[in-house]
């Protein structure tokens, strides 16, 4: 089972010095319109499963083997790649990779599961699935391998099985397939709102959802090559993520989707939770901002009994808080938006009563330079600042289960004048629409290893605590 009613006790308030220097961050003050007490919980004297090797969700928290469980992820989207054997794969780098992610703390990969062959100027290539029904095997025992490493080092797996945007292909893919259309390519029209439209008409087309089940089986059934475990027997995978960032559709437009995005969320996720019982279900969604920011429409979608913990990401530049060219103007309001952004979605998910994981943020580094030799003095600074708080409310019982920091560029190098991905360059933490560098976090960035290092350490000590 993957839910469990086995209580633990909530722990006091902590305070933790920021690193590098900051000011401590006292627990915030829960949102008006939110409930400000933790739910209520469950009856300890229902008998529970306590010591699953799966991730389990008792309340708003997860625990594992009968321990608490505090999500240190990043975001690797191209781990499968590398552990192809073909000519995209690495797998020497890829252990090495995963040698230094277990050195600083990690213990969860968020990973790309599926991308679909597309004529998207930026789509990564080559694709997982060659055409519908056709699968390029060679990419997915590199999923194989990928996971069998992670198991030896005890790290879990989050597996997004789509993608809402054109960087792998994604929805918009499976729209020009089922429609005949060329498929929709902002990057070549500058059009984002109407991509976005594009997008969401995935959820209404009936054959794009057949097709798209049939990947999920096919994957939730695999059974890996190298351990010949099938993926749904895996402890390894914590959760089944419906897409990378599904949203309704526009800002603009979007309302008129919702209800089959709504549908699509709960339909989807009850198929794969009748697959893998024993795995968790998430959307992937980025909160309130993927959700035509309503907060409303967010709690809305998210309600169904089979999506097991919610997810939001948070993104200070591209929302338009922060300008890396202009740190001293923006940095400081940006810094308090952000976490202004993160105390709503923490208090909604103690409203809720499920667990939540900051799983996508960033910053650039100083300056906007994409350099591995440029400083990142801000980007440290930030996310000592976002930990802190993680922490805080974390150390004082609140839903907040987890982050995955984006992302993890380790020792990939990009080697191109204008930082743009190439078929064939190394893979970075940056999708192919990004430059490379513009969000990564390289081997050589010590000093933000360092932050991350001490976040997990300071976790480990409040999970033991509980």
């Amino acid at each position: 089972m993957k839910k469990i009613n086995n209580n633990f006790t909530c722990l006091a308030a902590l305070c933790i010095a920021l690193l590098l220097g900051c000011s401590k961050q006292e627990a915030p003050a829960p949102s008006e319109n939110v409930q400000a007490s933790s739910p209520a919980l469950q009856n300890p004297d229902e008998p529970a499963e306590t010591n699953s090797p799966f991730v389990t969700v008792d309340g708003h928290h997860f625990l594992r083997n009968g321990q608490p469980y505090y999500v240190i992820g990043t975001n690797f989207w191209y781990g499968g790649y590398l552990g192809s054997a073909g000519e995209v794969g690495d797998r020497e780098r890829l252990i090495k990779e995963l040698d230094l992610l277990k050195q600083t703390g990690i213990n969860n990969l968020r990973v790309l599961a599926v991308s679909e062959s597309s004529e998207l100027m930026r789509a990564v290539r080559p694709a997982i699935i060659k055409a519908p029904g056709e699968y390029d095997e060679t990419l997915l025992a590199g999923m194989d391998f990928l996971l069998d490493e992670m198991a030896k080092r005890d790290m879990t797996a989050i597996l997004y099985l789509n993608n809402f945007w054109q960087w792998s292909g994604g929805m918009s893919q499976y729209v020009a397939w089922f429609t005949g259309k060329p498929v929709f390519d902002p990057d070549v029209t500058n059009e984002w709102n109407p991509f976005m439209e594009n997008s969401a008409s995935f959820y209404r087309i009936e054959e794009a959802q057949k097709l798209y089940r049939d990947v999920i089986k096919a994957l939730i059934t695999r059974k890996n090559t190298i351990n010949g475990k099938r993926y749904s027997e895996d402890p390894t995978i914590m959760s089944w993520q419906l897409a990378n960032e599904p949203r309704p559709g526009s800002d603009a437009d979007g309302r008129a989707n919702f209800d089959a995005f709504k549908n699509w969320i709960h339909d989807t996720a009850k198929y794969i939770d009748g697959l893998a019982p024993n795995q968790l279900v998430s959307t992937g969604n980025e909160g309130s901002m993927g959700a035509l920011r309503d907060m409303e429409l967010f709690i809305d979608s998210h309600k169904s009994e089979y999506v097991d913990y919610l997810t939001f990401h948070m993104w200070v530049k591209n929302w338009g808080w922060y300008d890396a060219k202009n740190p001293d103007e923006t940095f400081s309001s940006a810094l308090a938006t952000a976490k202004d952004y993160i105390n709503q979605h923490i208090d909604v998910a103690n409203q809720m009563n499920k667990p939540i994981v900051l799983e996508e943020f960033g910053i650039e580094r100083d300056n906007g330079s994409f350099t591995t030799d440029s400083t990142t003095v801000y980007r440290d600074r930030f996310y000592a600042e976002i930990f802190n708080l993680l922490r805080t409310r974390a150390g004082a019982g609140d839903a907040i289960a987890g982050m995955n920091f984006w992302a993890w560029g380790g020792y990939g190098r990009t080697e191109n004048d204008d930082f743009m991905w190439k078929e064939g360059d190394d893979f970075v933490g940056d999708p192919p629409q990004e430059p490379q560098g513009l969000n990564s976090v390289f081997d050589g960035d010590t000093t933000t290893l360092a932050v991350i290092k001490a976040h997990a350490d300071a976790m480990k000590d409040i999970n033991t605590k509980q």
